[in-house]
């Protein structure tokens, strides 16, 4: 039975309950957050989970759409995960993929839009103001291919090619198997992110081979594939039938969808402030990039 994901800890809750070999886990739990990562070491690794090598980290937490305390406390803590798969130095490329106006997929234009952009804060300027520690930092968000034309990798590619990142963040949207994830479960990880292959748009990823720099992939699910949802729910794979007229994919998501995003960006852009500039408050670097 073929459940659709973009979450590497429901990738290996599917089947037997032994990891399968290639793959290592762990878990820890920060007062109300319980964080697994995933490593997958080998070809072996790689078949078993349906995704490429590399660390996958897991955040699970309250709903965001009941609880928007400690935000900032939340943030830190994601931002040191996060800090651990970036190299030391260097510039850094963020970069927000989705269709802003097509709620579900917003998280990356909305969250790449509270992301402090300092690449171009350098010299005198950044000395008499005191910002001279900050990470060099540039923001981008290259839209869909459906109003631009353009493949979103062609864009980055050629953004990477003038700024010369140290690494790549991307943030996108992303399908998940079980209804209790959305909303409420980050993924981080160093394998790049495909577009869409989650909701069975695949496009052109955005990865170390298609942009020539190391590229960290961090996601919010927001969809459950319909299908998905009624083979979970009956055991039979051919409920998900039922939920495809004429063989149309459905994709459903929470009714809090417009609350979900706006925390989600809100914490996963304080998040990436966090990581890039540890010596500020996450929070007034949001507050003076939005």
């Amino acid at each position: 039975m073929q459940f659709r994901t973009d979450l590497a800890i429901e990738a290996t809750e599917m089947g037997s309950t032994d990891l399968p070999s290639g793959v290592k886990q762990e878990s820890k739990e920060v007062e109300d957050i319980k964080l697994t990562k995933i490593i997958i070491e080998n070809e072996e690794g790689e078949k078993a989970l349906g995704r490429p090598r590399g660390t996958y980290i897991t955040a699970e937490m309250p709903p965001l759409s009941d609880d928007e305390e400690h935000m900032e406390q939340k943030a830190k803590m994601l931002g040191g995960e996060l800090g651990s798969l970036l190299p030391e130095n260097g510039a850094v490329l963020v970069v927000g993929l989705g269709n802003q106006s097509v709620t579900p997929d917003a998280l990356g234009p909305r969250a790449a839009g509270l992301v402090l952009a300092t690449r171009h804060i350098e010299g005198e300027f950044a000395r008499s103001t005191g910002l001279d520690k900050l990470r060099p930092a540039a923001v981008f968000v290259p839209g869909v291919l459906g109003q631009t034309g353009v493949e979103s990798s062609e864009m980055v590619k050629g953004i990477c090619n003038i700024v010369k990142p140290a690494v790549v963040i991307v943030i996108d949207a992303l399908a998940a198997r079980s209804v209790d994830r959305l909303g409420c479960t980050f993924q981080f990880c160093n394998t790049g992110i495909a577009p869409g292959s989650g909701v069975g748009n695949n496009r052109m990823a955005l990865n170390q081979d298609t942009l020539g720099v190391p590229v960290i992939g961090l996601g919010v699910p927001t969809v459950v594939d319909a299908r998905t949802v009624a083979m979970e729910l009956t055991g039979r794979e051919d409920a998900g039938n039922a939920v495809t007229p004429r063989g149309a994919e459905m994709m459903v998501t929470p009714r809090e969808i417009d609350l979900i995003i706006r925390r989600a960006s809100q914490l996963v852009a304080m998040t990436i402030n966090a990581a890039l500039q540890p010596d500020y408050s996450p929070l007034s670097l949001m507050s003076a990039a939005g």
